[in-house]
């Protein structure tokens, strides 16, 4: 009886095995007739920078032109809002995480100026709500804050481009704010931002960079930020130190500078 069983349901197997979609060699599963829309579901390893010990996982989930952003990272600034974008091309250039060599006069910090010729021009800013184009890019009211043990979770729906969904693999996460001297806040102990003299090099600077593996990934936890919907217009060139990431920087007012008991200072967003 159990073999005639067994016998039985090995069709019912079959089917299902040619029912299931196809993992093509670099893991992603592979595009048929009945499964030409397909989610494509990238992971992106989060690595420190600036010795920042910053470190997490991202994971982009494209879905035609709506992309699914969820974001685990730790050691980050506690209580302190921490920038993050999508960088990249979309029209070919060869953009990566930057190393210790972008550090150009020295000072042990790569900064933001100095990583942007490495990692490229913002394309998407990961903000909680609202607009996500270039100019949201240090809209800190708008970006996720660290927990006070140094965790953030980030999870929200955008619309893209199509350029972007087009060229997802080319692209990749970095993630700002250091703490060098570790009192647990942006001061100005390394000096000015070169982007805004009225910033901290510190509440700039960037902390953590991932490219996308092209490994198709599970679920990530559950329980982030916000789920909302923007839009991403207006895709820039690099042309960035000459005047796009200034222009972006010097908005204006979006962190103020507070002093603490003696000498002590912290950025807030100034909402």
């Amino acid at each position: 009886m159990a073999r005639t069983t067994a016998w039985l349901a090995l069709p019912s197997a079959l089917c299902l095995a040619a029912a299931s979609p196809a993992l093509a060699h670099d893991g992603h599963t592979a595009k048929t007739s009945t499964s030409a829309s397909a989610d494509q579901t990238y992971q992106i390893n989060l690595e420190p920078l600036n010795k920042s010990g910053s470190q997490g996982t991202a994971l982009l989930s494209l879905d035609g032109t709506k992309l699914t952003v969820k974001i685990e990272a730790k050691g980050l600034v506690p209580g302190q809002p921490h920038a993050q974008h999508i960088h990249g091309s979309t029209d070919g250039h060869d953009f990566h995480c930057p190393d210790a060599s972008a550090d150009k006069n020295g000072d042990g910090i790569v900064t933001t100026a100095e990583g942007l010729p490495s990692y490229g021009d913002i394309n998407i800013s990961l903000t909680t709500k609202g607009d996500t184009s270039k100019k949201s890019g240090l809209a800190v009211d708008r970006m996720p804050t660290a927990k006070e043990d140094g965790t953030l979770s980030y999870s929200r729906t955008i619309t893209v481009s199509q350029d972007v969904a087009d060229h997802i693999k080319d692209l990749h996460v970095v993630q700002h704010g250091i703490d060098p001297n570790d009192n647990n806040e942006y001061d100005f102990g390394k000096g000015k931002s070169e982007l805004d003299p009225k910033l901290p090099q510190e509440a700039t600077a960037p902390a953590a960079c991932g490219m996308v593996r092209g490994a198709a990934v599970g679920s990530m936890p559950v329980g982030g930020v916000e789920t909302g919907s923007g839009s991403t217009q207006g895709i820039e060139s690099p042309g960035l130190i000459a005047g796009g990431a200034a222009a972006l920087l010097a908005a204006g007012g979006l962190f103020a500078v507070r002093r603490h008991g003696a000498g002590r200072r912290t950025v807030r967003a100034d909402g």
